[in-house]
């Protein structure tokens, strides 16, 4: 907070970025936008991953939450929203803005999130498994429904909305999940000489031809812009995900052995459902049971059933030949966890999908406890898996994983299928970055990758546009001249 002081006293004309989160890091995205008379957070995720990370969860907010006047969110995913109870518990009374899409799936991720902290520290308690005693929910239930009702949906488009008197959102599709939109901010009076400055904020960019949603927009050019660089130092593999998915599962029908892939309960369970639905239809895969274990799952599919005005042509063609098109020929959902566990009572070839993406937690780790020691199983990877997680551990080998503090061989086979990632990789970033070098931005910051995949974006940009680029750290505040 100091920093941001300093810089505000030094030149109280001039409005001010400040990083505190998704930077050095693909979580925990919050950036704060301070002018003479607003502060504006865009985003407010949970830092996930190495211990250090998630510890910033738990320290005090390094801003007065009291004094932001509003939030505005790129997309419903955690690490992008997962904070906001907690900015709320502190003591945020503004209002969020977002998507209609957005707020119905931000209410899912959170009341999901919410029961999950509290019966995990219920949990840890009885089982003596906690350094805090006792041990206690970052936010509970009640923290949630008092954020819900902050939530004020906008149409937004380029018509655009303003989220505080002096700044002005307009938003274009993203492509990214459901309702995901990346973000270009008019800062009113923002220079010493009272300039209006503008700042793109691309929040997380999906890819093209991906199922249900439509293909991510470029906004018009900006002062400032903000780029996600998840994938910044690698490119996509060339296999079809969904040839690669399909000879999965013919295997596993072979062997009459299980599946189970770890996806986020929004966006990509969607995707695989969708998927092996397609592959059902072509008589490309036998009929095996599939089973979506995440009551969030299930209710964010039927948020994407609905949210039409969200969908692409082919999915639109598909419902309305009265098709659900994310509906498998043997499928179902598990909302209880009576249910959950019966899963684990089932034999044979089946496809289990369950909630998290990255096995930090969730219903997953109860699945993988009794399926990576399995030899005959297949535990398979169809997303990013950021550094510290399990997921990332067993993909980098290790031959041994900790789940809930027991100790956990690796003997499953293990797959890892990336066309079916959520972001671009940097050869995508560069082609969405392109109409914007018809009037170079002033600045561009590399935000939302791990230090190496950061600096190989800032890397391809200079090289493609020349441009001036830069690699901010936690904490670090920019003068918006």
């Amino acid at each position: 907070m100091a920093r941001i002081e300093h810089a505000k006293t030094q030149n109280p004309q001039v409005a001010t970025l400040t990083f505190w989160g998704g930077v050095g890091t693909v979580t925990g995205s919050k950036y704060l936008i301070e002018t003479k008379n607003s502060r504006v957070l865009i985003d407010c995720g949970l830092f996930q991953g190495l211990k250090e990370l998630r510890d910033r969860n738990w320290q005090a907010p390094p801003f007065d939450p009291t004094t932001i006047d509003a939030v505005v969110l790129t997309h419903a995913h955690t690490d992008h929203v997962g904070y906001l109870p907690a900015l709320v518990k502190n003591g945020f009374k503004g209002e969020v803005y977002c998507t209609r899409a957005t707020a119905e799936l931000a209410r899912i991720i959170l009341e999901d999130s919410a029961e999950l902290q509290e019966e995990e520290a219920d949990w840890r308690n009885k089982k003596g498994l906690t350094d805090h005693h006792p041990a206690l929910p970052l936010y509970d239930r009640n923290d949630v429904r008092k954020t819900l009702k902050l939530f004020r949906p906008q149409k937004g488009g380029t018509e655009g909305f303003q989220a505080a008197s002096d700044i002005r959102v307009q938003w274009w599709p993203a492509g990214h999940m459901l309702g995901a939109r990346s973000l270009r901010v008019e800062v009113s009076g923002a220079g010493a000489q009272g300039q209006q400055r503008s700042i793109l904020f691309s929040g997380d960019v999906g890819r093209w031809d991906q199922p249900v949603l439509k293909d991510p927009v470029t906004p018009p050019p900006a002062d400032y812009v903000l780029v996600e660089s998840t994938y910044g130092d690698r490119l996509h593999e060339d296999e079809d995900p969904r040839a690669a998915l399909a000879e999965v599962i013919r295997d596993a029908h072979a062997r009459n052995a299980p599946v189970l892939i770890p996806a986020f309960s929004v966006g990509r369970t969607q995707d695989i459902l969708y998927h092996i639905r397609e592959l059902e239809d072509a008589g490309e895969i036998p009929i095996i049971p599939v089973r979506a274990d995440s009551p969030m799952a299930a209710e964010a599919t039927q948020v994407y059933l609905k949210m039409i005005e969200e969908h692409d042509d082919d999915t639109r063609e598909i419902t309305q030949r009265k098709r659900n098109p994310l509906r498998t020929k043997s499928m179902g959902f598990s909302s209880s966890r009576e249910e959950s566990k019966r899963i684990n009572e089932e034999t044979g070839a089946r496809v289990i999908v369950s909630a998290g993406g990255m096995m930090t937690g969730g219903r997953i780790l109860h699945h993988a406890r009794l399926l990576v020691p399995n030899p005959e199983a297949t535990l398979c990877f169809v997303g990013f898996q950021a550094a510290g997680t399990t997921g990332r551990r067993i993909l980098d080998g290790e031959p041994e994983i900790k789940i809930f503090k027991e100790a956990i061989p690796v003997r499953c086979r293990i797959k890892k299928i990336g066309g079916f990632s959520g972001h671009a990789d940097y050869r995508e970033l560069l082609n969405w970055l392109e109409p914007l070098a018809k009037v170079a931005p002033r600045q561009v910051y590399i935000t939302h990758g791990e230090p190496e995949a950061a600096l190989a974006m800032q890397g391809h940009i200079q090289e493609r546009f020349g441009w001036n680029v830069s690699v901010p750290a936690y904490g670090d505040v920019i003068e918006l001249r």
